[in-house]
């Protein structure tokens, strides 16, 4: 037998077996990049932020069939379902382009999203209700304190019913610290905008570097099916088992 009809269909039946890898994969980085933004929510006014998570467990999905389609199709040494598996494989990769795209644009939007959101969070600050919640978490988990910095405090209505102080989730240790500006020393005093559009950004980028990866193998996988669409033409499908 041939045996570059060989290599082909192994090529061909390892890819499709790569397909359910690279959706068990890309639905880790889906549902990651959701709940990095979903634990950020209330400072975030776009929610098309989410469309290239949400593109990217789609097309998770349609990866776990299409392997099995691959594998059905090389076992079985069908044309049909070979060609199916191209067709397939070429809508995956123009819908990996896509997230591409959405993610490079949206990147450059984060910013001026989270501008206009924060200061209406921050100032909503009472030490009770959800917006409370939000801001103590971004504070105690990116280690940082207002929006700029921890004198933006200086102006908001809790500082002013309170003494003066910064919220105790400002704190670098909460153990002797009660939020006192007077004490820089026990505060984050770096401000949380920066360090919230650069985790989002950072994580919008590894997802797109992934995206990008795997567009790569698509690319690939296409050129192997027509390699062995057209051996096929010419000379007759061939088992793998043969």
């Amino acid at each position: 037998m041939d045996c570059g009809i060989i290599t082909s269909k192994t090529v061909l039946l390892i890819l499709s077996l790569t397909f359910w890898a690279a959706g068990a994969a890309l639905c880790y980085v889906g549902a990651y990049v959701i709940q990095s933004y979903s634990n950020f929510d209330h400072f975030l006014e776009d929610t098309y932020t989410l469309v290239p998570a949400v593109i990217i467990l789609a097309v998770a999905a349609v990866m776990l069939f299409i392997g099995l389609v691959g594998c059905c199709a090389t076992l079985r040494e069908s044309t049909v379902g070979l060609s199916f598996f191209f067709i397939i494989i070429m809508i995956i990769f123009a819908a990996e382009v896509a997230a591409f795209v959405f993610g490079f644009i949206y990147m450059n939007r984060i910013k001026g999203g989270l501008q206009v959101s924060m200061g209406s969070v921050f100032d909503k600050y009472d030490g009770q209700n959800t917006e409370t919640r939000a801001v103590d978490y971004l504070q105690s988990q990116l280690q940082c304190c207002g929006i700029n910095n921890y004198t933006d405090w200086n102006n908001s209505s809790w500082s002013r019913t309170h003494n003066n102080t910064v919220p105790t989730s400002c704190c670098k240790n909460v153990t002797g610290c009660v939020g006192q500006t007077e004490q820089p020393d026990l505060l984050n005093t770096e401000g949380c905008e920066h360090k919230l559009e650069k985790l989002l950004q950072d994580v919008l980028s590894y997802a797109m570097l992934v995206i990008l990866g795997f567009a790569i193998v698509k690319f690939f996988g296409m050129l192997s099916v027509c390699v062995i669409t057209c051996r096929n033409k010419r000379t007759g499908y061939v088992p793998l088992y043969s």
